[in-house]
């Protein structure tokens, strides 16, 4: 069984959000008794995108709040209540920081464990029939594009695709997908249940 994840699984394990312990659990269940995650390479480079805009956003943030934290700093009275402030602006740096280092973690350990789709041209021009079929934006696009290469070259095989954010959640897709034995789940919770379920 293959299961397709984007990039919303890479996101929920590196920034260690709510469904992050589903995300291992499915981990943990891949590569063990013919199940095999599979992931496009793009899906691992569009979560440094995420944090890109994050960085910019905290980065003017902080400088924002140092400033008028300066501003209030320069009346007596008030200075030494900004003590506690100045390591909420420090934070903002800091996390950053701390996402990368755990994306670049985890990044490479789904390079070491699951299958990776590479990008090539043939994915390229079918994503942009994907967008113009079913009005993807180009992320999405390309993400289900190399998808669709992937289970062409696999006929036969059981397999999953989890879409946490329900971007491809609609009927023609799910007519394309299950053409190619192919179940769409809503979330991890669903693709965790229907992978030990042996996709039954």
């Amino acid at each position: 069984m293959n299961v397709y994840v984007e990039s919303n699984f890479v996101i929920e394990l590196a920034l260690l959000q709510e469904q992050r312990d589903i995300c291992e659990r499915i981990l943990e269940v891949c590569g063990t008794d013919g199940v095999q995650l599979v992931i496009p390479a793009y899906c691992l480079a569009e979560p440094y995108e995420a944090l890109t805009r994050r960085r910019k956003r905290r980065t003017k943030m902080k400088q924002e709040l140092d400033a008028e934290f300066g501003q209030i700093a320069r009346t007596e009275t008030r200075a030494d209540r900004l003590r506690g402030f100045r390591d909420i602006t420090e934070l903002l740096t800091a996390s950053i920081e701390e996402e990368e280092k755990q994306l670049d973690a985890v990044c490479s350990r789904l390079s070491e464990t699951a299958e990776v789709i590479p990008l090539d041209d043939n994915i390229l021009a079918m994503s942009r029939e994907c967008r113009s079929e079913h009005d993807f934006s180009p992320q999405d696009s390309v993400v289900y594009a190399t998808v669709l290469a992937h289970l062409a070259l696999n006929p036969g095989t059981r397999s999953c695709l989890i879409d946490k954010d329900k971007d491809f959640h609609d009927r023609r897709v799910v007519e394309e997908l299950a053409g190619y034995r192919c179940e769409l789940l809503r979330d991890f919770g669903a693709g965790y249940g229907f992978i030990v379920a042996g996709g039954d």
